[in-house]
């Protein structure tokens, strides 16, 4: 057996794993306890049912087929799955787009967090002047995670509106799951400039950049490596499916394994357009090492999210 690069096993000493059944298999020999997954989502079930239909026409808003893997009704089929796979903790990431949605998405996500143990109780918020108040009120109330959606929503997160709620996510250290990247569809305040504003206002922010900030994934790397509190998700990143549309250079690998504590899985589960296990697949065959994919996969969100093994 040939020692990897980062010193610890051969890359090829675990395999990836070859379909969802053979998901625990991987984890396991990775010594791992599962995994922790910073963006899956649960919603509402019209709103959910809305969100499937749009994807549904994705060669309309994409140019090209997303067929759901995972698009099933029933709630506990889904969360069925998720046990099925390992998955030990994960967030359900609300994000509304227009006012007036945010606070009954949190009492939503509140009340959903309370009847499944292994859900990480999530928030979101709105530019809109209540936004300090409801943010504020499911912080109180337990919110181990906020999602933002710069694109769905179409605002602009510099928004004088937001500043006392920035304050306060940057103060509680509270990770944000922020979508702000131009992928998979260019909105009109997406891409690293103002997102970089914001940091500049609240350098302290414990922001986690979906998707890697795809297509921008050079940019949202300078972030990571600038900033000591920003974090990257992998949702989709690698895939054969991302790589036709946005393909990751190859040459920027290195400052992935360099931000080996900062990078935390992410799927985007249920709506993907392939198996689970793919995803780990693609992680897998990035070839940063074992050590690598034991942090990715559990040892980072545990951490950020205070899991106990």
């Amino acid at each position: 057996m040939t020692p990897g690069q980062d010193g610890g096993p051969a890359a090829d000493a675990v395999s990836p794993p070859t379909d969802d059944q053979d998901v625990p298999r991987y984890w396991r020999e990775l010594g791992l306890p599962g995994l922790v997954d910073s963006h899956v989502h649960f919603l509402p079930p019209r709103m959910q049912e809305k969100v499937w239909k749009f994807f549904e026409a994705g060669a309309a808003h994409y140019g090209t087929e997303w067929p759901i893997a995972y698009a099933i009704p029933d709630v506990d089929e889904r969360l069925a799955i998720l046990e099925k796979l390992g998955v030990r903790a994960f967030p359900t990431l609300p994000y509304p787009h227009k006012p007036g949605m945010a606070a009954w998405l949190n009492d939503w996500s509140a009340d959903f967090a309370a009847a499944h143990p292994r859900v990480l109780q999530s928030a979101t918020f709105f530019p809109e002047p209540e936004a300090p108040a409801y943010v504020a009120e499911a912080l109180d109330r337990g919110a181990r995670v906020v999602k933002v959606h710069v694109q769905v929503g179409d605002f602009d997160p510099r928004d004088p509106l937001l500043d006392p709620v920035w304050g306060r996510l940057a103060d509680e250290g509270t990770p944000v799951v922020i979508h702000c990247g131009s992928g998979p569809r260019h909105g009109r305040h997406t891409g690293p400039g103002p997102v970089t504003e914001v940091l500049g206002r609240h350098p302290r922010l414990q922001l986690v950049i979906a998707h890697l900030g795809m297509p921008e994934y050079r940019a949202f790397l300078d972030l990571a490596e600038r900033f000591e509190r920003v974090h990257l998700d992998t949702t989709m990143f690698a895939t054969d499916f991302t790589e036709q549309l946005m393909p990751f250079d190859p040459a920027d690998l290195p400052r992935l394994s360099d931000l080996r504590e900062k990078i935390l899985l992410g799927s985007d589960f249920p709506s993907i357009p392939y198996p689970y296990a793919h995803q780990l697949a693609a992680l897998h065959r990035l070839g940063l090492g074992e050590q690598w994919l034991r942090a990715v996969l559990w040892e980072n969100g545990a951490r950020l999210f205070g899991l106990e093994a």
